[in-house]
């Protein structure tokens, strides 16, 4: 029987014979004569970096015991969804008991049934059946299928094979996760370097501790990236993984995250933990983030980022724009408003990024700015600022003391994130229709 394989990279081309896993296991072995020998246990495959992973085995059981069968000695591995037996070409068979080699991967032990990463739409799936496909004089593992349940011994009679395209390409997904024999040749991301940190959280909190371990230790191996996930995970789910780790080590995380959100994640920790953890940290970063653990969570100012652009109300434009080009560590909703303050600190007024550009870089930083911006104080509960920023359309606002010396500044993004419901943020539901809608190019 021929189909289609799916088209991914290093695709095998053209119609070529395939197989279904479920189709193959628990199929009878024989010799060359058609004398029974056992029963096919698993299919032996050797993970090869972008190309697909190539079948190098099989695993019968034989008389009790487990035994390896080199894919070069089965003649008749291409029989299709029938119940025909696997036929050796070769008349000796060892039959010592089968023993796995470091980096060999067994589809129905380590992947049938097991679950993996959706890389395409961000999600653990669990693997429902697999796809072997002849590519050349090789057979390879060139498909998953997630949406159909095959028996244990295979299809549902009188379903017939599964239909063409129910599966999907191999590369679409990352697999094998809690095996770690194969951690190494899938190397320290894999294909989960493909997605964003907020991705990488939402998979996370879906997560089992084993496979949370698994996914941590990839995202490890990048510590910005492993910084960007703690400020997206779930408050009480970041408080347990770090709490998991060792003072140092907390640091290490800390340190790299924006100082709203290592303040958060500090006061999470258990009271003990909170001073050893401040002392471990940078200067600069601890003092910002003792700054925000003074203000309530539920204000202004303890939603407030401390890391904004300020300069000389007397600036030009010119120089204005060059602070945002070199500004390459504040976060970019950080960058689309510049405030113009005092020589004693207080705000006199704040531009706005697109303000700037359309300016004559000649004129002064005061003279494109909102001389009298919507402001609020440290202690302005959260709902009255989100009032505040729909009704002026802002995408910042400027936090000030009682004599308008600036604090910090609020983005759009925190006031989401802090006023959407916990429950519609982490539903189970399909993403909305734009979020990949057409192909970038």
């Amino acid at each position: 029987m021929t189909t289609t394989p799916a088209a991914g990279p290093g695709a095998p081309a053209g119609r070529q014979p395939q197989s279904r896993l479920s189709s193959l296991l628990k199929r009878p072995v024989t010799d060359r004569r058609g004398e029974s020998l056992g029963r096919l246990a698993d299919v032996i495959v050797r993970l090869r970096g972008a190309d697909y992973p190539l079948v190098t085995g099989l695993v019968a059981a034989v008389g009790g015991r487990d035994v390896f069968v080199p894919v070069d000695q089965v003649s008749s591995f291409d029989t299709g969804f029938d119940d025909g037996p696997l036929r050796l070409s070769s008349a000796r068979l060892s039959l010592r008991h089968f023993e796995r080699r470091d980096g060999e991967v067994l589809l129905r032990a380590d992947v049938l049934g097991h679950r993996l990463i959706d890389v395409r739409n961000a999600r653990l799936v669990r693997a429902a059946d697999l796809e072997l496909v002849r590519d050349g004089s090789e057979w390879v593992l060139s498909g998953v299928d997630t949406r159909r349940r095959p028996h244990r011994f295979g299809w549902p009679a009188g379903s017939g094979a599964p239909a063409p395209g129910s599966c999907r390409d191999w590369h679409d997904f990352e697999g094998l996760i809690g095996h770690a024999g194969s951690a190494l040749l899938r190397g320290p991301f894999a294909r989960i370097r493909r997605l964003k940190p907020a991705q990488i959280a939402d998979l996370l909190e879906s997560a089992s501790k084993e496979e949370e371990t698994e996914i941590l230790g990839r995202v490890h191996a990048d510590p910005e990236l492993e910084a960007d996930v703690f400020e997206e995970l779930d408050e009480d789910l970041a408080a347990r993984l770090l709490g998991a780790r060792t003072d140092e080590e907390i640091a290490g995380v800390v340190a790299r995250m924006r100082a709203d959100d290592a303040a958060d994640a500090i006061a999470e920790l258990p009271q003990p933990r909170r001073r050893p953890v401040l002392d471990l940290l940078p200067a600069g970063q601890r003092a910002k983030v003792l700054t925000l653990m003074g203000f309530s969570s539920a204000s202004a100012g303890g939603l407030m980022g401390v890391d904004f652009i300020a300069l000389p109300a007397q600036v030009t434009v010119a120089e204005a724009l060059a602070r945002v080009r070199s500004s390459e560590q504040l976060q970019p909703e950080a960058l689309t408003s510049v405030h113009a303050v005092g020589e004693d600190g207080g705000l006199r007024g704040v531009a706005r990024l697109v303000t700037l550009v359309q300016a004559d870089p000649a004129d002064r930083l005061i003279e494109v700015s909102d001389t009298d911006p919507v402001r609020v104080g440290p202690d302005t509960d959260i709902t009255d600022v989100a009032v505040l920023m729909t009704d002026y359309n802002l995408i910042t606002i400027p936090v000030v003391d009682d004599a308008c010396r600036l604090l910090g500044v609020i983005t759009v993004d925190d006031v989401l994130e802090i006023t959407l419901p916990a429950a519609w943020r982490r539903r189970e539901a399909a993403d909305p229709p734009d979020t990949r809608h057409g192909t970038p190019r």
